[in-house]
Formats: structure tokens, C-alpha cells, sequence
């Protein structure tokens, strides 16, 4: 009986910590696209566009 309930309480605490786990990646999910949001709208922008390409002139030239 007493190798049951350990048995219980260990598949019980790594149940608990897969749930933490996915929680985690979630979030990472969550920040990686809030990141590739923002670095979208600034890569779009017009001063920065003009400057990209003012960079890529001079190299050109």
C-alpha cells in the first residue's frame, strides 16, 4: 500500500509539472510573437525603410 500511494504522489507531481510546463512554452509562444510584432511595425515604418535604403545605396555605390 505504501508503494501505491508513492507511486500516486509521484505521477501526481510530474502531471503537475508537464501542466507547468506547457504554461511555459505558452507564454514563450506568446512573447516571441508579441516580439515579431513590434519588429514587424518597425521594420515597416518609413524612417526606417529611407534608412535601410539610404544603406543599401551607399554600398551600392
Amino acid at each position: 500500500m505504501r508503494r501505491l500511494k508513492a507511486r500516486i504522489v509521484r505521477l501526481t507531481r510530474d502531471a503537475a509539472e508537464a501542466g507547468m510546463n506547457t504554461a511555459e512554452y505558452a507564454m514563450g509562444t506568446i512573447a516571441a510573437v508579441a516580439f515579431a510584432g513590434l519588429l514587424l511595425k518597425v521594420v515597416t515604418s518609413a524612417k526606417t525603410q529611407a534608412a535601410l535604403a539610404g544603406i543599401v545605396d551607399k554600398a551600392l555605390s
